[in-house]
Parts: structure tokens; C-alpha cells; sequence
């Protein structure tokens, strides 16, 4: 049930990202107003980035599942690729918070902010989602997945467009990359806390 549950978040991220990007052009409206120019400078570099390391891979994922239904070896090489995302996304988010050192050296003001906000959001988004499940009566692994759901804010799969957008939004990038490493500490707590204290199975 809980491997029925974890698939199903898993399946419904890449409907969530679209959302959300689709969902960019009202928020650029909201936070810059009328600079039209600069949306449309925004534009141009987040649309290649977005083709690119967004929807091609989706269409090479759908292709894999394909090639999989049909073949042993590609469900082995699937399964043994399964076990790699977390150790590259470590090495990967590492280098890029390395090439990030002198923006994020220089926005030092905003850095104390974000690290007392985005924790606190991972905690508040346990607890909703802990009360969510109380209020109606999911079971554990449904609330497991409900507050792993709240907890992850696609921060990973947004880090890569954030890089291609200019310098003046140099800002933005390094609110991202901090967001991603605080997410990722963040997943590796909530995969002891959540089973263990927050919502046991007993």
C-alpha cells in the first residue's frame, strides 16, 4: 500500500511542475507588474531551459517505461538506475551550490532569513499534514504521502531553470539553491521523523 502511495506522488509530480509553470506568467505579473520587457527577457531564457531539461526528459521517461514493458534487461537496468537519483542529485546540487558561493557570499543579509523560513515550513507542512490526516481519518501511508507532499515544493526540478535566467535575477538563484539544500536535508529528517514519531504505524 505504502510502495501504491509513494507511486502515485511520484506520478503526480511532473502534473504539479506543469501546473506551476503554467501558473509563472500570473506570478511574474504579480511580483513585477508592468515590466513587460523583463518578463519577456525572462522568457526567452526560462523557455529553451524549460524544453530542454523538462520536457525532453519526460518524453525519454515515457520511452523507457515503453522499452521496459517489453524487455528484462531494460527492467533491470531501470531498477538499478532507481538506486542512483539520490546519490546525483547530492553530487549535483553540491557542485552547483559551488559555482553559487560568490551570489550567496554576497546576498548574506537575505541567507539568516531563508534559513529560519524554509525549516519552518518543512515543520509546518508536517503538522498540517498530520492534522489533515487526523481531521480525515487517512490511513498512515496516505498521510505519509500527504505530508511528504506538502514538504516537497519541486524545488529540485525548478533549480535548473532558475539557472538559466539572467544575472539581475542572480537573487532569485540563490533563494532557489538555499531552498534545495534545506529541502534535501529536509526529505533525509522527515524519512526518519515522519515513520517514526509523526505518524508511527502503531
Amino acid at each position: 500500500m505504502e510502495e501504491c502511495q509513494s507511486t502515485r506522488a511520484i506520478a503526480a509530480t511532473p502534473v504539479l511542475l506543469i501546473a506551476q509553470l503554467a501558473l509563472l506568467p500570473l506570478y511574474l505579473w504579480l511580483f513585477v507588474g508592468s515590466q513587460f520587457d523583463l518578463n519577456l527577457e525572462l522568457g526567452r531564457h526560462l523557455l529553451p531551459a524549460f524544453v530542454g531539461l523538462i520536457v525532453v526528459p519526460l518524453i525519454l521517461a515515457f520511452l523507457t517505461e515503453k522499452w521496459a514493458e517489453n524487455s528484462r534487461k531494460a527492467t533491470g537496468f531501470i531498477r538499478f538506475m532507481g538506486l542512483m537519483p539520490v546519490l546525483l542529485l547530492t553530487v549535483v546540487l553540491f557542485i552547483i551550490t559551488m559555482t553559487q558561493v560568490s551570489q550567496i557570499d554576497s546576498a548574506g543579509p537575505l541567507i539568516w532569513p531563508l534559513m529560519i523560513l524554509f525549516p519552518t515550513y518543512l515543520l509546518a507542512a508536517a503538522l498540517v499534514g498530520k492534522a489533515l490526516c487526523l481531521v480525515f481519518r487517512l490511513p498512515m501511508e496516505t498521510g505519509r504521502t500527504v505530508i511528504f507532499s506538502l514538504g516537497t515544493r519541486n524545488s529540485f526540478m525548478v533549480l535548473p531553470l532558475a539557472l538559466s535566467i539572467p544575472e539581475a535575477w542572480a537573487t532569485a538563484v540563490v533563494v532557489i539553491v538555499v531552498q534545495s539544500l534545506v529541502e534535501l536535508f529536509g526529505m533525509m529528517l522527515y524519512l526518519r521523523w515522519v515513520p517514526g514519531r509523526l505518524l508511527p504505524d502503531t
